[in-house]
Order: structure tokens, then C-alpha cells, then sequence
């Protein structure tokens, strides 16, 4: 269980540093809520903390509303991010 920890640790870090780099930037998001439930929307990352990131969703019911999401939400693929002009994921090296 020891020798997983670092590696958990070293994963959700990078994630961050992938994240802090797209500060500012729009993005696509896809969130599984549950029950064949799937939300994508628009919507621009505000902050990174150091469990959870922030986005600004952009919806057609509400000019804007803050979401948080955890860096588990990514690992464990509940939540995907893209960059809407090429549709390439920015985790896809979590795959391999």
C-alpha cells in the first residue's frame, strides 16, 4: 500500500501542473452525473486548489455558474476535459 501512495500523489500533482497551465482557458466538459446522465458544456478554468479545480459554465439557462470538480473526478473519468477547437483531451496520457 505504500509503494501506491507516491504514485496516487505524483498523478494527482501532475494533473494539477496540466491544469495550472490552461489557466484563463476555455475548455469542453464532459460530466457523468449519474444514470446515463452526461452534461457538456463550455466553460473556463478559473482556479486550481489542492483537491479540486474550478470552472465557469457557460449554459443556456444561466449566464454563468461556478463548478468544482475533484482531480479523482478526472482519474476516475467522471469528468473529461477537451479543447473545443481540436476535441483533443488534455489527460488522454491517463489511458496508457
Amino acid at each position: 500500500m505504500r509503494n501506491s501512495e507516491p504514485l496516487e500523489v505524483n498523478v494527482m500533482q501532475r494533473i494539477r501542473d496540466d491544469l495550472n497551465e490552461c489557466l484563463g482557458e476555455k475548455l469542453k466538459v464532459r460530466a457523468n452525473k449519474g444514470r446515463k446522465i452526461v452534461v457538456e458544456n463550455m466553460a473556463v478554468l478559473e482556479e486550481t486548489y489542492p483537491h479540486v479545480f474550478v470552472v465557469r459554465v457557460e449554459t443556456k439557462t444561466s449566464p454563468s455558474q461556478r463548478v468544482s470538480y475533484s482531480y479523482a473526478d478526472i482519474i476516475t473519468k467522471t469528468v473529461e476535459l477537451s479543447r473545443p477547437d481540436t476535441d483533443e483531451g488534455l489527460f488522454d496520457w491517463l489511458a496508457s
